[in-house]
């Protein structure tokens, strides 16, 4: 598995009402969900993102309630992985759950700025900035779960 795209570079912090505001809610509908992805705080983010693209995040990227609508906005808005320094637990197995891939890293989080052209691979955790020549390293999924995000999430593996 491997992913290729632009930053989108959030800070510390970045609750569920952020990511998918709560008047969002009664929707199901993964495309309405992605169209108000990140609009609180960035009412530009919809317009811009592309299929691949590479959300980044502090500490506790993802607190708040518990709600899957928070990954499932994320994951339909196109952005392929999400690395932050550290993910709220319940985010975590979120989008885990959903089949967003997602990678802590400190280091990454710390080098990477908005608009930077980052790769990453999956199977070794390897994130490259191609724009600044940089390297991280984050601790790999098992191969189970990486097989779980690759079929889109635990209910997509368990179909197949």
């Amino acid at each position: 598995m491997k992913a290729h795209g632009t930053v989108f570079k959030y800070g510390d912090n970045i609750d569920t009402d952020v990511i998918i505001p709560a008047r969002y809610l009664a929707s199901q509908d993964p495309r309405e969900l992605a169209s108000h992805c990140m609009e609180d705080i960035d009412a530009s983010f919809v317009g811009r993102v592309q299929s691949g693209d590479i959300m980044v995040g502090g500490f506790n990227f993802g607190c708040g309630s518990s709600r899957e609508h928070a990954p499932i906005a994320i994951r339909a808005a196109g952005v392929s992985c999400v690395i932050a320094k550290t993910f709220a637990r319940i985010f975590y197995r979120n989008a885990i759950n959903i089949g967003l891939a997602i990678l802590e890293c400190e280091a990454a989080s710390d080098g990477i700025r908005d608009g930077d052209e980052v790769s990453v691979d999956f199977d070794s955790g390897v994130i490259t900035n191609l724009t600044r020549g940089e390297t991280y390293q984050a601790e790999p999924f098992p191969p189970f779960i990486r097989d779980m995000i690759d079929k889109g999430g635990l209910m997509a593996s368990i179909k197949r």
